[in-house]
C-alpha cells in the first residue's frame, strides 16, 4: 500500500499495449495501467529498493522470465497479458477468494470451462475480511468480453480505521484516466464487473 500510493495522481497509460511493452522497457512510470501498476507495487513491496524491484521484476511480469538485452526486454511476447494467468502462476500472491464469501461458478474461457468467483456482494459483504495489499481482479460479465478475458481490471486494497479503499489506475485506453484511491464499496456500487478473484502475500 505504501508504494501503491506513492502512484496516486499519475497518469492512465493510453498505449494499447502498455508503454512499458511498446518501449521493451522494465519501468515506465511516468504513465500506468491497472496491470503495470500491480507490477510495480508488487515488485517495489517484495524488495528493499527501486533498483532491487527491477532486478526481480523479469521472474514476477512472465510465464517463464523475461530476457534483456542492453536494457531492452527482447520477449515481451511471453508477459503475463491476463490477469487470470497472473492469478494461477502463483506469482502475484496465494488465491483468497473462497475464503472471503460464497464463491459462484460462471463460464471460463481460453481452456478454462468455468471459473469461481466472489460476486460483487460477496465481496461487499466479506470485505472487513480484507487485508491492507489484497490484489483485486475484477472478472468481466462472460457475455461482454471483448479478447477472451476473465479479468478486466486490477486493484489493491487499503484497509483503513472504519473504511476500505481500493487503490487502481482508474481510466480507459481512448480517454485517459489517473491512478486513484476510492472507496471500494462506492467503486463496487457502480462498476460494470460481476465480482472479484483476490490474492494476498503471505
Amino acid at each position: 500500500v505504501f508504494w501503491a500510493e506513492k502512484f496516486i495522481g499519475t497518469p492512465y497509460d493510453p498505449d494499447p499495449l502498455g508503454a512499458y511493452v511498446t518501449q521493451a522497457t522494465l519501468v515506465a512510470d511516468e504513465r500506468v495501467d491497472c496491470m503495470y501498476l500491480t507490477f510495480r507495487v508488487v515488485e517495489l513491496s517484495l524488495t528493499g529498493t527501486p533498483e532491487e524491484a527491477v532486478q526481480i521484476a523479469p521472474d514476477k511480469r512472465f510465464h517463464t522470465r523475461g530476457v534483456l538485452k542492453d536494457g531492452k526486454v527482447l520477449n515481451y511476447d511471453n508477459r503475463f497479458e491476463y490477469g487470470e494467468d497472473m492469478i494461477e502462476s502463483g506469482k502475484w500472491g496465494d488465491e483468497i477468494t473462497s475464503t472471503l464469501g460464497r464463491t459462484v461458478r460462471i463460464r471460463g474461457s481460453r481452456g478454462r470451462v468455468t471459473v469461481d468467483i466472489l460476486p460483487t456482494d460477496g465481496l461487499s459483504k466479506g470485505k472487513e475480511r480484507l487485508r491492507s495489499g489484497d490484489i483485486l481482479f475484477f472478472i468481466r460479465n462472460p457475455d461482454q468480453r471483448s479478447a477472451e478475458e476473465i479479468v478486466a481490471h486490477i486493484g489493491i486494497v487499503k484497509v483503513e480505521p472504519h473504511q476500505v479503499y481500493l487503490i487502481h489506475a482508474s481510466g480507459t485506453k481512448g480517454r485517459g484516466g489517473a491512478v486513484k484511491k476510492v472507496s471500494l464499496e462506492g467503486y463496487l456500487s457502480q462498476m460494470p464487473f460481476v465480482g472479484v478473484k483476490v490474492t494476498r502475500f503471505r
